[in-house]
């Protein structure tokens, strides 16, 4: 069985997650952007052997202590979908406009696809191409524990910005309702910054994807 525990970091409050199997302990960090001291310690403290650093996207919040813990612990990074290779290319001046610590500047492991899955011990994980926030944002659909992590695309009672380079309304829109509400009302998503909530809940009353 899958188990997670999310992880604010950086100023933004960005939603890492620490995700494992309790059966083998091995782990995966999900959009670690920051602080990655404290993120290696957690995973410690818990007994998770980190395996792999999985992206939704490359925001800088999301990305950016990526560079830094796969060349310390040796680790493959897993994601995002290569629509997002310019935003890769920009870590280095997006952390500087945003006051982060310097990121290092990385080429993944492997680029994620719609229809790709990730494996994490004894569990897959789906991987669907979600773009509109960022043109290679990706989700990873954790079935088995109803979960997905859905990074920038939605927000409970919100979405993602579509205000950056290479975002666009419409296909953030087209992303939510044909990509994640087919997961079913009952999924759990855990977003980029914020609280938890179901996709049912924000089909519902999300002002900006409600009743879709």
């Amino acid at each position: 069985m899958l188990r997670y525990l999310t992880l604010p970091v950086t100023a933004f409050q960005q939603n890492c997650s620490l995700i494992w199997c309790d059966q083998t302990m091995e782990g995966a960090l999900i959009d670690p952007g920051g602080e990655g001291e404290g993120l290696k310690a957690e995973a410690q403290r818990l007994g998770v052997k980190l395996t792999a650093l999985w992206l939704t996207h490359a925001h800088i919040d999301h990305a950016g202590a990526t560079g830094t813990l796969a060349r310390e612990l040796g680790l493959p990074i897993i994601g995002p979908h290569p629509g997002d290779q310019f935003w890769i290319d920009g870590l280095p001046q997006q952390s500087k406009m945003f006051g982060f610590p310097e990121a290092e500047t990385f080429t993944p492991t492997r680029w994620l696809a719609d229809g790709d899955s990730v494996s994490l011990g004894h569990a897959t994980v789906a991987v669907r191409h979600c773009p509109g926030h960022t043109p290679g944002h990706v989700v990873f659909h954790a079935a088995e524990i109803s979960r997905c992590f859905v990074g920038d695309v939605l927000f409970a009672g919100s979405i993602g910005r579509t205000d950056f380079p290479g975002g666009d309304h419409d296909t953030l829109i087209n992303s939510i309702t044909q990509r994640l509400w087919p997961m079913g009302d009952d999924t759990i998503f855990i977003p980029g910054h914020g609280p938890e909530s179901s996709f049912g809940r924000e089909r519902r009353s999300n002002p900006y994807v409600g009743n879709t």
